[in-house]
């Protein structure tokens, strides 16, 4: 019984690694469960048993990358690094998923956002939502501590650096190479520095 539960678990995780490289790579309405299926070698009825539908899939993968990314941004915290070296490896997060010829998965859902279900919809408004909240309670501590230029509210400096990367991420992505987002993050870089 164990071993079932650990292959079960193990199939679910498969899933979940191929549809978010799937979904990073042609967006949530570029894949199918049977390019999903027909590269892991299972049946679609097997796709359906781990994620009833394609809108269940969706939630889990948002949820699965936004649990990671939490962990990312606690990794920052932690750093024994002055603030601009923090902002510097917060924009090396969408770094870091660019070289690997990827976007972030919830900015490739949110140029689908129209066309997502529901809940996804949802799911991908939380990412931004928190993503964004995490910046700029941390720009803010930075700013009252004098280690961080910020000029106007924290909120709204958060959503710019926000929107700066993930729209550097679509430009570079025609030209395979992370050059727009490197400019880009030394430009927020420049921008912050006190």
């Amino acid at each position: 019984m164990a071993q079932e539960q650990a292959n079960s678990v193990g199939t679910a995780m498969a899933i979940l690694d191929i549809a978010e490289r799937l979904v990073q790579q042609r967006g949530f309405n570029g894949f199918s469960y049977a390019d999903v299926s027909a590269e892991l070698g299972i049946t679609r009825a097997s796709l359906h048993y781990h994620f009833a539908g394609k809108a269940q899939l969706g939630e889990a993968l948002i949820s699965r990358y936004a649990t990671r990314f939490a962990a990312s941004l606690t990794d920052i915290d932690t750093l024994a690094a002055p603030p601009i070296g923090k902002l510097r490896s917060y924009c090396e997060i969408y770094r870091g998923v660019l070289a690997e010829h990827r976007m972030c998965l919830c900015g490739m859902l949110a140029a689908e956002f129209d066309t997502l279900p529901g809940a996804v919809r949802q799911a991908v408004i939380n990412f931004f939502d928190q993503n964004q909240a995490w910046l700029s309670a941390f720009l803010e501590r930075s700013s009252e501590a004098g280690a961080l230029r910020l000029v106007g509210p924290p909120d709204r400096a958060a959503r710019t650096v926000i929107a700066a990367l993930e729209g550097a991420m679509l430009v570079s992505r025609p030209y395979g190479d992370t050059a727009v987002l490197d400019s880009v993050t030394d430009r927020i870089i420049e921008e912050f520095s006190a």
